[in-house]
């Protein structure tokens, strides 16, 4: 995932799709598939992400106080932000969102080169960054997507967001408190143009294959495994399946 450039033009896109879905949606308060969440508390939390991404990318010392208050309360910091900025009204939140994420495109085009960014999880380069907020972009977008009744076709963008699932499998392990496997794996997905796209030595014994969407619903924790074509052959990779997350923080709830 060499350089930020590209990854940010699709970070742009995909916020650019989500933003069609709610610029002409007179109710932010239907519910989402995210218990207690509203298309209001999915847009606040993306804005309050974006924003606090901003502040590690443009004043580390306020990220840093950020960083500081977050720890008095390590599970709820988010929510509670999602859940204060969900009051907003609905265009002065979709301006404040548009403003601040294109500020943090902006920004993260010109990270020098080597530079580390703050985070609350292990510092990371910009590429890294945009690709994490692509994949949550794109999965409380298809939060939204799935409120409306809206299906949205998959794209490349859907690359960077597997690469997540796959690069976060030993994280997954770890946070369930499970050996972290030590053989290697082979992840092969079905790309939405038909091509392949693959992870890992084509002769592991523990694989997993099928659709790229399918994978990233899962490492997504936005639809029950049980929906999804996405094959394991191992016991790893078959337990792999019932805990990925490509999200930080404790172990995700999954959906019904």
């Amino acid at each position: 995932m060499a350089g930020a450039e590209g990854i940010v033009t699709d970070l742009q896109a995909e916020s650019d799709s989500l933003d069609d879905l709610v610029a002409g949606l007179d109710d932010w308060r239907i519910a989402t598939p995210a218990p207690g969440w509203t298309v209001a508390h999915q847009i606040a939390h993306l804005w309050w992400t974006d924003r606090v991404s901003l502040l590690a990318v443009t004043d580390e010392p306020a990220f840093a106080a950020v960083l500081a208050e977050a720890a008095t309360n390590p599970t709820g910091f988010v929510d509670d932000g999602a859940e204060q900025l969900a009051t907003t009204p609905p265009a002065e939140m979709l301006a404040g969102w548009r403003h601040t994420r294109s500020l943090l495109h902006d920004e993260l085009r010109r990270v020098a080169d080597g530079r580390k960014l703050p985070w609350f999880g292990p510092p990371m380069s910009a590429a890294s960054m945009a690709t994490a907020r692509l994949m949550e972009t794109w999965a409380h977008g298809l939060d939204v997507a799935d409120a409306l009744g809206v299906t949205r076709p998959p794209t490349a963008r859907l690359r960077s967001i597997a690469h997540i699932g796959v690069r976060t499998r030993d994280f997954a392990f770890t946070v369930h408190r499970l050996p972290v496997p030590t053989e290697p794996f082979l992840v092969e997905l079905a790309a939405p143009d038909g091509s392949t796209w693959s992870w890992g030595p084509a002769d592991a014994a523990q694989r997993v294959t099928g659709s790229a969407e399918d994978f990233c619903m899962l490492v997504t924790q936005r639809r029950p495994r049980a929906e999804l074509d996405v094959v394991a052959v191992g016991d790893d990779a078959a337990t792999w399946l019932t805990i990925a997350q490509a999200f930080a923080g404790p172990p995700g709830a999954g959906r019904d």
